[in-house]
């Protein structure tokens, strides 16, 4: 859409084409630090590759090569687990609703993030069970994931623990989603504008080369909303931040009732990493210190 036929739309119209394209810019930056994160990983991965190969060449035995073919089989199963989940991530553009698999959408999200978590020394752990399908924008979602763990990362500079839990109640409308981390935690007085537009903490990039636009937040919470879901938050500074996403189920859960009735059951999903840095939760409790009584942030402040 060009200036002109911008500006002889009405201005709820205009607002909303913006935010729109707010929306597409934030996720192509993402896809393009994802990238930069990726490539360093698929060069692993081909090192792999290419090390068992060599290893495999100079050793005729046959127990030898059946372990060279073994491991070179496992790195070029992963290499293609990394550039499908960087391809279905460009490929969601629509802004249609679909029966979303959650459990599947983080494993992916987790998987593109691996080795930024590794490389600054952050312990991940998940608790993921059986759930229902969310109604959602699959790309929307994941876009709200990365920026999620992204901002958990930032916020534990020299490393730490961060804990990601995937609950449902039965009888329940809703998919729950934690994201916890165990960082500098965020002041009373700063939780309440976390949300607002351009409102940012962030001096300039980090290690990384991911720095602040107050963006992030404000496009979560309107991706959230959207959904018909919600986004709070609690906080206490020096303890860590927790985030909580509720997402409506799908109208026609495809799970059966024997997997939604056993809340307690934790699995890590069969496509999540294998990594040792996830780490399962065993029986269903998830180790999140409460914060203390006055530390709490008010939820009710932050977002509706």
């Amino acid at each position: 859409m060009d200036e002109n036929t911008l500006k002889s739309l009405p201005p709820e119209q205009q607002v909303a084409f913006l935010k729109e394209q707010l929306l597409q810019t934030q996720r192509y930056t993402a896809l393009g630090e994802l990238v930069g994160t990726t490539t360093h990983e698929f060069n692993n991965v081909l090192t792999t590759i290419i090390n068992w190969a060599r290893h495999g060449l100079r050793h005729r035995d046959d127990a030898t090569r059946d372990k060279a073919f073994e491991a070179i089989l496992a790195a070029a199963t992963r290499g293609s687990r990394i550039t499908q989940t960087i391809l279905g991530m460009a490929r969601r553009r629509s802004n249609t609703m679909e029966p979303t698999d959650l459990r599947q959408l983080l494993a992916d999200t987790l998987l593109l993030l691996e080795r930024e978590m590794n490389k600054y020394h952050i312990r991940m752990e998940v608790a993921v069970e059986e759930v229902p399908p969310v109604m959602a924008n699959p790309g929307q979602i994941q876009q709200v994931l990365l920026n999620l763990l992204t901002n958990a990362r930032q916020a534990m500079p020299r490393g730490g623990r961060l804990v990601i839990r995937l609950h449902h109640d039965p009888g329940c409308e809703f998919v729950d989603l934690q994201i916890r981390d165990y960082g500098t935690g965020i002041p009373p007085e700063i939780l309440p504008k976390i949300f607002d537009p351009f409102f940012t903490t962030k001096t300039g990039p980090d290690a990384s080369g991911k720095g602040g636009t107050g963006l992030g937040l404000s496009a979560c919470k309107e991706i959230i909303e959207a959904h018909r879901g919600r986004i709070r938050v609690e906080s206490a500074v020096g303890k860590g931040t927790c985030f909580t996403i509720r997402l409506p189920c799908a109208a026609t859960p495809t799970s059966s009732p024997s997997t939604e009735s056993a809340p307690s059951t934790v699995s890590r999903s069969q496509s999540a990493p294998a990594a040792p840095t996830f780490a399962r939760l065993a029986n269903g409790e998830l180790p999140i210190e409460p914060f203390s009584s006055g530390q709490e942030g008010s939820l009710d402040n932050v977002s509706s």
